[in-house]
């Protein structure tokens, strides 16, 4: 039905409401990007640290050198299905990780402990040494499954294959498969994400 003009009771005539409200300067959709990077910033998030290996350089060749380890730093990162089990990582698109999942398939995630924020800040660092020398004083073992580092004392490990991957946005949200799942280290707390600051719980 339109949205017509309608009588009042005095026989006046008033006009529609607007169907949706103003939207705010510099956003179609009604909230500015502070706005929404605030509201975002009160939503406590667990920290992981993501790794995969680039691929060898001649696939065909067993002997080939294998690529660098890659990790990043990510909060936005969650469970979505049990049966099969799935999990869920955002991606901020053309990222190197983003490009690198493109074609590598194989990736995992470290949970990481609240002792463990420095891992956290330097893999999540604009602008970055190279990810060889980041890697190389933390300590990790491969993972079976997919060859990536796997950092040591992280409250858990997820070994992933990805299965979708969806454009949104700004962002990559890639599922994967959880080809395989362990506990490495039961002492401490999880790291976690509030108001643009790493913190512990408690």
């Amino acid at each position: 039905m339109p949205n017509t003009p309608s009588l009042t009771s005095r026989g006046a005539l008033t006009s529609p409401a607007p169907p949706f409200p103003s939207p705010a300067s510099g956003h179609a959709e009604g909230v500015s990007n502070e706005e929404f990077r605030a509201a975002m910033s009160r939503l406590a998030s667990g920290v992981v640290l993501v790794t995969a290996q680039e691929p060898p350089l001649d696939p065909d060749d067993p002997l080939a050198p294998r690529g660098e380890d890659v990790g990043m730093t990510a909060t936005a990162f969650m469970s979505v299905s049990l049966d099969p089990p799935l999990v869920l990582v955002s991606l901020r698109e053309g990222s190197r990780m983003d490009d690198l999942l493109d074609e590598q398939p194989l990736w995992a995630v470290s949970v990481l402990s609240e002792s463990q924020r420095h891992i956290a800040g330097r893999f999540a660092m604009k602008g970055r040494v190279s990810d060889r020398l980041l890697f190389a004083d933390i300590p990790y073992v491969r993972g079976e499954a997919t060859g990536a580092p796997l950092a040591g004392g992280a409250l858990a490990t997820l070994e992933c294959r990805t299965e979708q991957r969806v454009p949104a946005g700004d962002h990559t949200l890639v599922i994967g498969r959880v080809l395989t799942a362990a506990l490495p280290s039961a002492d401490g707390g999880p790291l976690t994400y509030f108001r643009g600051r790493y913190r512990q719980l408690g």
